[in-house]
């Protein structure tokens, strides 16, 4: 039996392995194809570098310059200050350094209040939400109703409602349910500090209640009904198999809403205008007046550059332990 090669296979095969052949074009195409998804992100990262790196390069220099309302028009020729205006920031027994840790900690506490309160509303809307009612998809869209509005006409809305005279809040409170022997100020005293933090955690939990929604379709139904069936509550289950499965998305939860709430300056602002009460006085806000109306841009921009060092090391450090908690978790 003879075999016959196809027609122009041995053609083929002596102009492959000839050492003149010309090799086929794929690195070319290769290069293409993975540099193609860069370029297109090129635009976007051109944008991000003008829009916060640039600035913030330009603020950690204007830290170190003695920039005050005499320099304003040309701050390229304000003289160097050195750590001057760091020392100055740091320094807790001049007024300037009592009132930044002042603010500071007054910012902590509050978040605090509401990183905790926005976590634990939106953890239990979304553990009630998971079971079919009528009804729930209107409750749904109604929960997210305050994250899907816009911050300035919100706030707003809330100055309005906590006035004193004419607010709505002290209508129901005082006029209504007799709850206070007179009308409390809301945005003034003590009492604005409860008034942020309403219009922080109402403002925030709907974030965390889409999150930890999404991270429960995720949990398999099937590991509940067999939990069911093993004589394990409402509460069991919540504790047992619920929290435990949104470990993950509770760690990425909680960074952003710790880092939004921190860096939050138009609640305050829209809320209280340019001068907050003692009692709200956040450092997003204080550091925005120590700029602004006291004209001296390079301390401003030191306490900036302090705001944002704490956050990169709280933001590593939660990061390590989280890491480190899950490799344990997982051996």
């Amino acid at each position: 039996m003879t075999l016959t090669a196809a027609p122009g296979t041995g053609e083929r095969t002596a102009r492959k392995n000839s050492p003149g052949a010309a090799p086929r074009p794929r690195r070319s195409g290769r290069l293409r194809r993975v540099g193609l998804p860069y370029l297109l992100l090129l635009p976007a990262l051109i944008l991000e570098l003008l829009v916060h790196l640039v600035p913030m390069v330009i603020g950690i220099v204007v830290s170190f310059k003695e920039l005050t309302q005499f320099y304003v028009r040309d701050w390229g020729t304000a003289p160097w200050a050195g750590l001057d205006n760091y020392s100055l920031a740091v320094d807790v027994n001049a007024p300037v350094g009592e009132a930044l840790l002042r603010s500071f900690l007054t910012k902590c506490l509050f978040t605090l209040f509401s990183v905790g309160l926005c976590w634990l509303l939106g953890t239990a809307a979304a553990i009630f939400m998971q079971e079919s009612f009528r009804g729930r998809g209107f409750l749904r869209t109604v929960f997210l109703v305050p994250y899907a509005l816009p911050v300035y006409a919100a706030v707003i809305t809330w100055a309005f409602m906590f006035q004193r005279d004419n607010g709505l809040v002290n209508h129901v409170l005082h006029d209504q349910l007799g709850l206070t022997d007179s009308p409390p100020f809301w945005l003034i005293g003590e009492n604005s500090f409860v008034t942020l933090l309403v219009v922080s955690v109402w403002k925030g939990w709907p974030f965390a209640f889409l999150i930890m929604m999404a991270g429960l379709q995720n949990i398999p139904r099937e590991i509940y009904e067999a939990a069911a069936l093993d004589g394990a509550g409402v509460w069991q289950q919540v504790r047992r198999i619920t929290l435990p499965s949104l470990c993950p998305v509770n760690q990425v939860l909680v960074l952003v809403l710790f880092l939004w709430t921190f860096n939050d300056f138009n609640t305050p602002f829209v809320l209280f205008g340019k001068a907050a009460p003692e009692a709200a006085d956040l450092i997003s806000l204080h550091i925005y007046q120590s700029s602004f109306q006291t004209w001296n841009f390079g301390a401003g921009s030191a306490m900036s550059v302090l705001l944002l060092l704490f956050l990169l090391v709280v933001t590593g450090a939660y990061l390590l332990l989280t890491s480190r908690g899950r490799k344990a978790t997982d051996a």
